[in-house]
């Protein structure tokens, strides 16, 4: 593939305990105060959307260049190693200063994960780490995670409009995807409607979760749903129509132009703006205007041999979702390939592990790889 692709922002090191036995209901079915619960061997993998998501692109056959910070650690060097065995860590900065970003991933089966994270030097990635000749040289510049990068939410998120701005100059396709976000934190405390409404129109592929762009957009109806759920994974309870239509609609009003919203295990709602809309994407892309114009729906998931963790899969999903485009597929097939890729994943305790290259998936789409929705 020509089309050369950068992806930026949050990565960290990624430790997940492995729960053996049946599924639970709830999370306090597991993990209650005084309780000792046994484990098997912890599961460690890169994380964060450089190593999820823009691995997964290099895996898939896309020409991408890792950006991200990492402490001169244990954990850094880790993380380093994994990255230099893709051959994709001469992006990488090493801070002396700053500690190596970590998550521990509680993946519960049958449970929506639970993290406990610590961004570490992720808070000091700034747009100045991001070489400008990379960024003349890419067709798309894929961002990932401000909600847990300090610098890019910090005065109201100009660092992160001016980066966004900056790789739409350069010629670049944009690609932003974002991160849940702690309420009792200090991003917890950022009006990010705000910068949703400032960043929007330097992004030409917006892909949030439902929970994340809820929680951004409207946070009365996100307190809404967590009542509704009453502690079941939030996805399970909402209508398309009813619950993720109108933030959709809120995200092209702010200017969107190809728009996902993953919503967990059910799938993946898409919309796209006009052709005229489209024709402000980076040229380099290469997008069919005509034909991905004006579509929206909902791409239910594909049904996975077996579930092991849900780590990485909306990141993997999104990997397969922008290498599809790189590639040229039409809008259906690029959004089955999505939703396949994100089946794929959840059959691996990591984010890698389980990914498939596209001709294996699209043979097993078209000998009638059975969706949730019965299809």
């Amino acid at each position: 593939m020509g089309k050369k692709v950068i992806a930026a922002g949050h990565i960290c090191l990624d430790i997940t305990p492995v729960f053996d036995g049946k599924k639970a209901k709830q999370l306090g079915d597991i993990l209650t105060p005084g309780k000792l619960v046994h484990v098997g061997e912890a599961d460690v993998h890169t994380g964060g959307s450089v190593a999820n998501t823009g691995l997964a692109m290099k895996i898939l056959g896309a020409d991408v260049s890792l950006m991200g910070k990492v402490g001169d650690d244990v954990f850094g060097r880790i993380v380093c190693d994994v990255l230099r065995a893709y051959d994709a860590d001469g992006g990488m900065l090493v801070s002396g200063e700053e500690s190596t970003s970590y998550t521990v991933a509680l993946a519960v089966p049958g449970i929506d994960r639970v993290f406990l994270h610590n961004p570490g030097a992720n808070h000091t990635f700034c747009a100045a780490d991001i070489p400008q000749e990379k960024l003349e040289e890419a067709a798309l510049f894929h961002f990932g995670y401000p909600p847990i990068m300090r610098s890019m939410y910090e005065r109201d998120g100009a660092e992160l409009i001016a980066m966004m701005r900056r790789a739409k100059a350069c010629g670049a396709a944009t690609s932003l995807d974002f991160a849940a976000i702690d309420p009792d934190s200090e991003a917890g405390q950022v009006d990010w409607r705000h910068i949703l409404e400032q960043v929007i129109p330097y992004v030409d592929i917006l892909v949030p979760s439902v929970e994340e762009l809820c929680f951004m957009l409207d946070r009365e109806r996100f307190q809404e749903w967590q009542e509704r759920a009453a502690g079941k994974d939030i996805t399970e309870i909402l209508d398309v129509e009813k619950d993720v239509v109108p933030l959709a609609q809120q995200c092209m009003d702010f200017g969107a132009r190809i728009l996902l919203i993953k919503c967990g295990a059910p799938g993946i709602y898409y919309r796209t703006g006009s052709q005229q809309v489209l024709s402000e994407i980076g040229a380099k892309l290469e997008l069919d205007t005509a034909a991905w114009a004006d579509q929206a729906g909902f791409e239910a998931s594909y049904v996975p041999e077996k579930v092991l963790s849900g780590t990485g899969a909306g990141d993997t999903s999104i990997a397969a979702f922008l290498t599809a485009i790189l590639e040229g597929y039409p809008p259906e097939m690029a959004m089955h390939l999505a939703a396949a890729t994100g089946a794929c994943c959840v059959e691996a305790y990591d984010a890698l592990g389980g990914l498939k290259p596209f001709e294996e998936l699209e043979r097993k789409i078209a000998q009638g790889w059975k969706k949730y929705n019965g299809h």
